[in-house]
């Protein structure tokens, strides 16, 4: 195996598979089918109330309506479902750690995801959910080898949608994008269902996207919505490429779209930082505003959000709020995006010299993410290393020279100034 990423090839069979019931973050379900199938486990434990997993499945099923929907009141949902599961039968429910797995880490519980999963292979250990549940937790803890190892493992047990996108995402955290592009097309392989096709092609159009590939994000993001019009996600994609080539009317109200029908943190804070772009305060503030309602329902629901509140701070003129909140993401991970969310508020802080130290953190790891190597550049030039200013904000431009609508006109300014060829 090569030191720090999965092996993906021949050795692996392709073909479709069932997808996991319970934690597959790889399964990107339309919200009528899955509102049908909670219906239909509901009404069957209705009848047979005593079926531990069918509460499994329907606290599974549980955690994913609250990521389609937008609405963390499913998890409150999940969490009693999974309860009368383990209630019914406390022995070898793998199913039911599993999914108290899959929402811990909806959650932002990585710890406890990754305890559940453990424990789920003590009485299983070829039960492959618990290792793509592991897998994600570790990946969010930093523990990139035990993540990569436990992906591994699932794509072993069970090569699929859900094993492949994970190796995926490993790959290119890594820095093996070609490799990641691969493996996410085997994933497109076995994607049969509309919402699974619509779930490989937002990935692939986004690894193109931070690539700087404008042309194939379109033609990967169109192809998602071919299978599946109205999802938020590819309408995200492809509000983030009409921003990048200047088409101000579509993006926005692609924007709207998106927000509309599916308000998450992420989405609003995208969305209100591409109207700062355009000067577009007060449109802005509503977003951000929204932003600060939704992450109140979303803790009021357990779960937990630092790294959100770093980035607003920190990008709207709050340093010390930003470093309380990267403070309290890094307790809870210490993973490169929150090594990231540290360096950058302390740098708003003006303490350059400790930001400096978790931007070569947040960068360490090979793969090439454009935002967090103009992040380390302006802290670099804040520091008088000119040098290794240059490089990085060069480096930053040619990874995606779209990275961001702010930061990026930004990067060439900084890099203009120290010398540099944008």
């Amino acid at each position: 195996m090569l030191a720090g990423t999965l092996i993906v090839g021949p050795q692996i069979a392709a073909g479709p598979s069932a997808p996991d019931p319970v934690a597959s973050t790889a399964s990107a379900a339309a919200v009528d089918p899955l509102s049908a199938s909670i219906a239909d486990l509901q009404q069957e434990l209705e009848e047979r109330p005593d079926d531990p997993e069918g509460w499994a499945s329907l606290g599974g099923a549980y955690v994913e309506q609250a990521r389609v929907t937008a609405d963390p009141s499913y998890y409150p949902k999940a969490e009693g479902a999974l309860e009368k599961s383990l209630e019914l039968d406390g022995e070898d429910n793998v199913a039911a750690l599993s999914g108290f797995g899959a929402l811990a880490n909806a959650r932002h519980d990585f710890e406890a995801a990754a305890d559940y999963a453990r424990q789920a292979q003590e009485v299983n250990p070829e039960n492959p959910t618990s290792w793509g549940v592991l897998a994600d937790a570790l990946i969010q803890l930093g523990d990139y080898d035990g993540a990569t190892a436990a992906a591994q493992q699932m794509l072993d047990l069970r090569p699929g949608l859900a094993s492949y996108s994970r190796a995926s995402y490993d790959l290119e955290l890594h820095g093996e994008k070609d490799r990641a592009v691969e493996t996410m097309e085997l994933a497109l392989q076995g994607a049969y269902a509309p919402a699974d096709v619509a779930f490989c092609t937002y990935y692939l159009g986004q690894l193109a996207f931070n690539d700087g590939d404008l042309e194939e994000a379109t033609k990967q993001f169109e192809r998602g919505l071919a299978a599946v019009p109205d999802d938020p996600t590819l309408l995200a994609g492809r509000a983030r490429v009409y921003g990048a080539q200047g088409e101000e009317d579509l993006a926005t109200k692609t924007f709207d779209r998106v927000v509309a029908a599916r308000p998450l943190p992420d989405y609003l804070v995208e969305y209100g930082f591409y109207l700062d772009s355009l000067g577009r305060t007060s449109e802005a503030d509503q977003q951000f505003a929204t932003v600060e309602a939704v992450q109140t329902l979303f803790e009021a629901n357990g779960v937990q959000d630092d790294l959100t509140s770093a980035h607003v701070a920190a990008d709207r003129g709050d340093p010390q709020e930003a470093v309380k909140h990267a403070e309290a993401e890094w307790e809870l991970r210490q993973n490169i995006d929150a090594a990231d969310a540290m360096a950058w508020a302390l740098h708003r802080a003006d303490r350059d010299e400790e930001a400096l130290e978790y931007a070569v953190k947040a960068t360490a790891l090979g793969g090439d993410n454009a935002l967090f190597t103009y992040h380390r550049g302006i802290i670099e030039q804040s520091l008088g290393q000119d040098d290794d200013a240059r490089t990085s904000l060069d480096a930053a431009l040619q990874i995606n020279p779209y990275f961001s609508p702010i930061h990026a006109p930004l990067a060439r300014q900084a890099l203009l100034e120290l010398g540099g060829t944008p």
